[in-house]
């Protein structure tokens, strides 16, 4: 008899226990949950972190985080109004607002990305369609100086009247607006990238080739004006070097010959007859050679000296 009660005691125990243990659930910090009776919701959500009661084996938790969510686009290939196809790749901020309104229109995160898939895609679809490409790749706050200044060709340079970010934003008012009956917050919408299909990026590419090509032209032309306009400079400036150099050695040249001339004049003023044998004897020097045979008559200088040398010896 004490066996049975005991066993009975033990059990007693042990479902009161497993009862206690039932009868809450702790919070974890980041986490909101939702009490759930035979699958319909029970009270308000709980969003404060810790141990909370609840009924046992008959209500069930439901856990949804708290924390801002990313979700992220699949890339979509859209045209732009100015009939531009562009893929396009966008992110967005959200969270759970209200989990028990979540839980009754969602369900799960999983969904909650299924979801905004077609809340966003729709409506960044519809933005663009409405937008050219100009609007789409240039920002808000887009400078037209600046791109001027990086840019040679400004007949390409086209002010955005709306801009990125405002699209954007607007894409964030209209989807706001659609999200909340679904018990979701949004936060922000970006455009991660824009680019262009397979086929008009090749034409790009093409023009933009087509247009360093050009830039290079003008540049390389300006280069060969610019070498031609140097050495016309520097062979002006050698010319003049060189007119000036020639100009004082002729004028050395003069003053030398000057003073030689005054020289010769005083050398020959002294002795004139010494100075006119001297030449004599120079300009003999200059005409005779090995091979060459002289006949002097007897009354020449030179036959004279040459006797006189003879009879001398």
């Amino acid at each position: 008899m004490h066996k049975i009660i005991r066993t009975l005691l033990l059990l007693f125990l042990v479902a009161a226990g497993v009862t206690a243990w039932d009868g809450f659930f702790i919070l974890p910090e980041g986490q909101q949950a939702v009490i759930t009776q035979f699958g319909a919701p029970v009270g308000k959500p709980v969003a404060k972190a810790g141990i909370t009661f609840k009924t046992p084996f008959i209500q069930v938790v439901q856990y949804f985080d708290k924390r801002v969510l990313i979700w992220n686009g699949d890339p979509n290939q859209i045209p732009t109004n100015d009939k531009t196809f562009i893929y396009m790749e966008n992110t967005a901020r959200w969270r759970i607002s209200d989990p028990l309104r979540f839980l009754q229109a969602v369900g799960s995160e999983k969904r909650a990305m299924s979801l905004l898939d077609d809340i966003l895609d729709g409506t960044v679809r519809d933005l663009v369609n409405k937008n050219d490409l100009v609007e789409i790749i240039r920002s808000s706050d887009w400078s037209q100086d600046f791109m001027a200044s990086t840019i040679q060709s400004r007949d390409l340079i086209v002010p955005p009247t709306v801009g990125r970010d405002k699209i954007s934003q607007m894409v964030l008012d209209e989807a706001a607006k659609i999200t909340p009956q679904y018990g979701i917050e949004l936060l922000d919408v970006m455009f991660k990238r824009v680019n262009y299909i397979e086929s008009v990026r090749l034409k790009v590419y093409d023009r933009m080739i087509s247009e360093r090509k050009r830039i290079a032209a003008e540049k390389r032309s300006t280069g060969e004006g610019r070498k031609a306009e140097i050495l016309g400079r520097v062979d002006r400036e050698l010319q003049e070097i060189t007119s000036t150099a020639n100009r004082e050695a002729t004028e050395i040249r003069g003053q030398s010959d000057a003073e030689a001339t005054k020289i010769y004049g005083q050398a020959y003023s002294s002795n004139p007859e010494f100075f006119a044998f001297q030449k004599s004897l120079e300009s003999y020097r200059n005409i005779i050679t090995k091979n060459t045979s002289l006949v002097l008559s007897a009354d020449s200088d030179l036959f004279r000296y040459l006797e006189r040398q003879r009879v001398e010896k």
